[in-house]
């Protein structure tokens, strides 16, 4: 493990052993070689442990209670915690049931390094589900109150001095099903003027059963929910930002939420 690595990747982890060694793997077959892996583990109770075991003297891995009930907070937390004692100067984020294509650091490091101001990269992931692969589909136009596309964790990166000043400003434990992908393309996309969105593959991103942005069934309650928990988080951010936040979806989705407390 490199004492000045110029990136970090970020691995969050809780019961993926079924798909951790080829995450592991991705990273450690980069091309570009000046790297640090920093694993965080929920106290998984599947096969992880025997996965990580093989990679012990290759990446950092490091433990963690889990400190909510809520998937999208115990993931927040153990990024935020690896950051800590990561060094890297290009932040990368990875869940741990997801993968990397071996030439995504120098791809991405390379367009740091030209486009000085360049905070937040963002790559079109390759959707993988059981028996296919397909492109994720994005909007590429910036457009304000307008309900986001989100592109996943693992196809974040970031410099490490804005993923320093995020952590820092948000409230990390509040919205408690927002996860950390959302709050990042919500900042990128309307209040950011200096992010890249790459229309290219560099990432695999996996559908499973307990995906953390699969888990939730359209129009459910805990879907109108979280959907308020989005537009309170959205108008919070504008407010901050000093900028107009009107969507009539915002009052559409606070009056179902009323309606379904009631029933």
């Amino acid at each position: 493990m490199l004492k000045n690595p110029q990136a970090s990747i970020l691995i969050s982890s809780y019961n993926k052993g079924n798909y951790l060694e080829q995450c592991i793997k991705s990273c450690l077959s980069q091309t570009h070689k000046n790297i640090e892996v920093i694993l965080l583990d929920n106290h998984s109770n599947d096969k992880t442990n025997v996965v990580l075991k093989k990679f012990s003297k290759k990446i950092k891995i490091l433990k963690k209670k889990r400190i909510s009930k809520f998937p999208a907070l115990n993931q927040i937390d153990l990024l935020n915690k690896a950051f800590k004692v990561s060094k890297g100067s290009i932040i990368y984020l990875l869940d741990a049931d997801d993968y990397f294509n071996k030439s995504k650091i120098k791809n991405i490091n390379d367009i740091f390094k030209t486009k000085k101001k360049v905070s937040v990269i963002f790559d079109i992931p390759t959707i993988k589900s059981k028996n296919s692969y397909k492109k994720f589909k994005i909007k590429t136009k910036k457009t304000k109150n307008i309900w986001p596309t989100i592109i996943p964790t693992s196809s974040i990166a970031m410099r490490r001095s804005f993923f320093s000043q995020y952590l820092r400003s948000d409230n990390l434990r509040k919205f408690n099903l927002l996860e950390i992908d959302f709050r990042i393309n919500v900042l990128a996309f309307n209040i950011l003027k200096n992010f890249v969105i790459l229309d290219k593959n560099f990432t695999y991103y996996r559908v499973t059963k307990n995906s953390i942005m699969d888990n939730t069934r359209k129009y459910s309650k805990k879907w109108w929910l979280k959907r308020k928990q989005a537009h309170e988080y959205m108008f919070k951010l504008f407010k901050k930002n000093k900028l107009d936040y009107k969507n009539l979806d915002f009052s559409v989705t606070n009056i179902f939420n009323y309606l379904l407390k009631i029933i």
